[in-house]
């Protein structure tokens, strides 16, 4: 990919705006928005401004926010040109890119917007963020159970081309409650003379608008769907969130679970493009905190300067031991932090998987303490028992906190990526330091 994008890099410098026309028609959206995002400022825009209508309107929704930003404000001298844009977008995809402007920038562009468009627009941003109701589009295909097959075909070839997508096609009532769900397959090998009623099963999988979009996530992953309907609290059919958008939330709360679990504040989604100051800001509060924490750990050497000074040797293992901990509760803690994002344990569940992982965490400290042993056996073997207690117990302690703490977030409405590695490792080696030297003050009697 980088040959195509540095080959249009070329063109522009050259100024060969035919070919560059020519290629342009060439590429897939999704390509041209990669090269777009390559280019460097002022070319990115130049290169989005020379696409056609249609090509516009695809190559804008796979750009990312801060790109589609930067797209606005070059086009704020014609306005023309974004009201075309706006209204082009898809529902869907033009509510992520409104909901992450200030709200004055917002209210602007909405302005912007055909009457249809902006009520449609308004009615997505007036749900909660977060919720399905901020994902899902209204462009669909909605049949009466009375319809033929005959006239549902006729339907969707008058009312389809503007549907999200047509797998699935949506049965209501005269109220517009949703009644069922047929797949597109059903209806083609149906006879023309049947009626909707007739294939009906009544029995479909619908989200509401007020969910979670985690929820939804989870509902795509477990009924295997293309599209799912999303209703409102009287079951009317408010619209339908298809899986190309559940995907893009998908990624975006895995990028953003997998920074927080290496205490990075925010999600930071190009590092390469990103400003230097916009990355330190992200990473220095967590960093600045975990300085401040592993003073602790300086505080507890301190307190047992006289052991360390009869038997030097104990310092030689102190990295290792209090590092197996903090390893097994990052280990512990990526392993539950994972399952309880998808849904495989629940809340109510600590207690059961405590019990497993005391178990678990106790083997691995036996294996690893019979690992130093040996280690231990010639370097300094007056400290071999010492060394084999703490190596369990700094484990057991570092996987059962590992374990716990992303529970304990989830109970404190915290998000449990927040139990961060380097929390883990911090807290598993003020633990560590503890234990290690409070069992030697006991063996050595000092």
């Amino acid at each position: 990919m980088v040959g195509i994008e540095q080959n249009f890099k070329e063109l522009i410098e050259t100024k060969k705006w035919k070919a560059l026309k020519r290629e342009l028609k060439e590429c897939e959206p999704v390509q041209i928005a990669e090269i777009i995002e390559y280019l460097p400022k002022p070319d990115d825009v130049l290169l989005f401004r020379l696409l056609t209508r249609e090509q516009a309107k695809e190559t804008f929704q796979h750009l990312n926010h801060e790109e589609q930003e930067k797209i606005i404000e070059s086009l704020a001298m014609n306005t023309g040109k974004i009201t075309s844009l706006l209204n082009d977008l898809d529902p869907d995809d033009r509510t992520a890119f409104l909901e992450e402007l200030p709200g004055e920038i917002t209210q602007r562009l909405l302005q912007l917007l055909s009457a249809e468009e902006r009520r449609i627009a308004t009615q997505l941003l007036g749900y909660p963020e977060d919720s399905v109701g901020r994902l899902m589009t209204p462009e669909y295909v909605a049949v009466k159970p009375e319809y033929t097959i005959e006239q549902v075909l006729d339907h969707i070839r008058q009312f389809g081309k503007d549907s999200e997508t047509l797998n699935v096609i949506y049965v209501v009532n005269d109220n517009g409650k949703l009644i069922d769900d047929i797949r597109i397959k059903e209806v083609i090998l149906a006879s023309p003379g049947q009626k909707i009623a007739e294939i009906m099963d009544n029995r479909f999988t619908a989200l509401s608008a007020l969910d979670d979009q985690e929820l939804a996530i989870r509902a795509f992953q477990d009924y295997d769907r293309v599209a799912l309907p999303v209703i409102d609290t009287k079951g009317i059919l408010l619209g339908i969130l298809t899986f190309d958008d559940v995907m893009d939330v998908a990624e975006e709360e895995t990028t953003e679970d997998f920074h927080r679990f290496g205490s990075i504040q925010d999600a930071i989604f190009n590092p390469l493009k990103a400003r230097i100051l916009h990355l330190y800001q992200k990473r220095i509060v967590w960093l600045s905190v975990l300085v401040f924490m592993n003073v602790f750990s300086g505080a507890a050497i301190a307190n047992f300067e006289d052991v360390i000074e009869s038997v030097v040797a104990l310092v030689f293992f102190l990295p290792l031991l209090i590092d197996s901990g903090g390893n097994a509760g990052a280990q512990s803690a990526t392993l539950m932090i994972r399952s309880l994002a998808i849904g495989d344990v629940r809340p109510k569940d600590w207690l059961r998987l405590f019990g497993k992982e005391f178990l678990v965490a106790l083997l691995l400290g036996i294996t690893m303490a019979v690992a130093v042993a040996l280690v231990a056996s010639f370097r300094a073997p007056e400290v071999v028992i010492v060394v084999m207690i703490t190596m369990v117990l700094t484990v057991m302690t570092g996987s059962l906190v590992g374990m716990l703490l992303p529970f304990i977030f989830t109970r404190l409405k915290l998000d449990p990526a927040t139990a961060s590695a380097p929390l883990i490792t911090s807290i598993a080696d003020i633990c560590g330091v503890l234990i290690y030297f409070s069992i030697a003050s006991w063996f050595f009697g000092i």
